[in-house]
């Protein structure tokens, strides 16, 4: 796919109206100057979700999505930006010329080459398993031993590897695919002299690898021998496939995890297949991996409910202590499951079947409580020294919640579990870097940057209103000015663009950023109350004023922690060059 020129996205941006195209996918009720709906993206009985035919952008009041036309249609059908962009251009007649540059070509042409020989490497491995030729039958034997029925194996296209060096080559040379293309797409390895290439995948059961859109992307390749010396073989990276950016088997339990609003995350392949194959499909597996930031965000698109369950091993232990904090940190709703006997899922289910395996889904436990287990069994905590060795590893974790009353909480259940003080517990909170342990210099930080928020942020959303006012604006204030990590980037975006693009307006603004937290903001300014009768002017200079004199005080603020700094440290030639500029600052003010 390639370039989309920015006057195409404008096009679609003008011509499709966001109401028509809202009420397509849902029953939109006029409200005054909105338009009114029950969210389609979260559970609600009474509408929260708006739709601002001005402004071109909706917004839920509820769970906060909000953006464009597009957004919405992304969003929706969880689609990325250039096949919305294209989906809303078809239906606006609206045609797209394709601009590659020559790097972008070359990428898309080397990204084509490695999904078609994966594509025929997957064909060939599955054909070969199915027909039972080259030796097929001892993998068939191994599947059925596993429990694997033939349907399954059909839907995962799994496949056998057979025996010999060059059994895939001569496949792919009789399809057009040159070794070099081979190579690129990890499925042979250069001999060490350099002298020709081999078959990376040999007799071993093949499990493909598909993306979120179905494209192989590589391939897991499992030994039939338990003593073998690797019992995996996995594709390198190449140009379509970096490990711990895809999930094994979203491609085909995507729709289920939306639908039940959370998905169990297992290690491998067959603690994937198991379950799926007895019913159980919201799970998917992160290929023996600890989840990384690109899984979770991939989960993110369907749900915000993840419940881990990895193998019970030390292995799996250590991969889910450090998946833990990571999905916090993304604000992502996480429970744990341990299963008994310490089985994993694929032995679990084979052993009690599918109904004692949802009711263990279902038992999950708590991070807290997951955690809390995991260290009470690696320490002593009858002792000074175990109670100091867990309640140091359960702080990192608390630490990383952005509310402060989780915070708390589980503060005061860790005094109780280990029969500490809940205030020393504060305190080691308080040592740990980028902690905000609720102490009184944090609150009145807090309330100083709300301060400074309110000012910024009501500029921003006048500017949104009314801009022609953006100009003057733009003639009286700096971006330095602006304090809120926010706004800031939204207002420099807006100066930008008044600079260049004439028909600037707020649903184009949105296409401007990637990320939704922004996209959520913006939104969710715009669906809020306008000024109405207010002088608009007067605003205007009463929010620069307090937006300049915000930024005086901060300077200040700075300058005098500096000086301490320097007083301290005996630097006698800076301090007297700090109080230079903290006088300066003072006249300016």
């Amino acid at each position: 796919m390639g370039l989309i020129p920015d006057e195409i996205i404008s096009q679609v941006l003008d011509r499709c109206d966001i109401v028509e195209t809202i009420s397509e996918y849902l029953s939109l009720k006029k409200a005054g100057r909105n338009f009114k709906a029950c969210c389609p993206f979260h559970h609600e009985k009474t509408p929260s979700f708006v739709v601002n035919r001005d402004k071109q952008i909706f917004h839920c009041f509820g769970c906060g999505a909000g953006g464009n036309v597009i957004s919405f249609v992304m969003q929706h059908d969880r689609i990325d930006f250039p096949t919305a962009l294209r989906q809303l251009a078809q239906r606006a007649g609206i045609i797209i010329p394709e601009t590659h540059s020559e790097a972008g070509s070359k990428t898309k042409s080397i990204r084509e080459t490695v999904f078609k020989s994966n594509e025929l490497a997957a064909d060939f491995f599955h054909n070969i398993l199915l027909t039972g030729d080259k030796g097929a039958d001892q993998a068939k034997e191994y599947l059925k031993k596993r429990g694997v029925r033939l349907e399954t194996a059909q839907k995962l296209k799994i496949g056998f590897a057979p025996d010999g060096w060059e059994n895939l080559i001569s496949f792919l040379r009789s399809k057009e695919i040159s070794l070099l293309e081979m190579e690129k797409s990890g499925l042979v390895v250069s001999k060490e002299r350099g002298e020709g290439f081999y078959d990376r995948f040999r007799n071993r059961v093949i499990f493909p690898i598909f993306d979120i859109r179905c494209r192989c992307v590589g391939f897991g390749a499992r030994a039939m021998e338990e003593n073998a010396t690797a019992k995996y073989i996995n594709s390198p990276e190449t140009p379509v496939y970096v490990k711990g950016e895809h999930l094994y088997g979203f491609y085909l339990s995507k729709n289920a995890v939306a639908k039940e609003d959370y998905v169990v995350v297992v290690e491998g392949y067959m603690d994937f297949l198991t379950p799926f194959q007895e019913g159980f499909e919201n799970i998917v597996a992160s290929l023996g991996t600890a989840l990384t930031t690109e899984q979770i965000r991939l989960i993110r698109r369907y749900t915000e409910n993840i419940v881990m369950l990895f193998d019970g091993d030390d292995a799996g232990e250590l991969a889910m202590l450090r998946s833990l904090d990571l999905l916090i940190e993304e604000g992502i709703n996480v429970k744990v499951v341990s299963l008994e006997g310490k089985k994993d899922p694929d032995s679990f289910v084979r052993e009690f079947g599918i109904e004692k395996f949802r009711e263990q889904v279902l038992c999950a436990d708590t991070l807290f409580d997951y955690k809390m287990n995991v260290l009470s069994r690696r320490y002593d905590k009858q002792t000074v020294e175990g109670k100091a060795r867990i309640s140091a590893e359960m702080l990192s974790t608390i630490q990383k919640f952005k509310n402060e009353v989780i915070k708390q909480e589980y503060v005061k259940k860790l005094a109780q579990r280990l029969g500490v003080s809940q205030n020393a517990l504060l305190i080691e909170l308080g040592k740990i870097k980028g902690s905000s342990s609720g102490e009184i210099e944090v609150v009145k930080k807090k309330a100083q940057k709300e301060s400074i928020r309110g000012a910024e942020r009501n500029l921003l959303r006048l500017l949104l209103e009314q801009e022609h006012m953006i100009p003057s604006v733009l003639a009286e204030v700096e971006i330095d000015d602006f304090q809120d990590d926010q706004v800031r980037p939204i207002i420099e975006q807006i100066f930008d663009l008044s600079k260049t693009q004439k028909d600037f307006n707020v649903a184009k603004l949105v296409h401007f950023f990637d990320d939704q937290e922004t996209t959520h903001f913006i939104s969710g300014l715009m669906a809020s109350s306008d000024f109405e009768s207010a002088d608009k002017e007067v605003l205007k200079k009463d929010y620069i004023n307090r937006i300049k004199n915000d930024r005086v005080k901060t300077q200040r603020k700075d300058l005098c922690f500096q000086i301490q700094q320097a007083e301290a440290d005996g630097d006698h030639q800076r301090l007297e060059e700090l109080k230079r500029v903290f006088n300066q600052l003072m006249k300016r003010s």
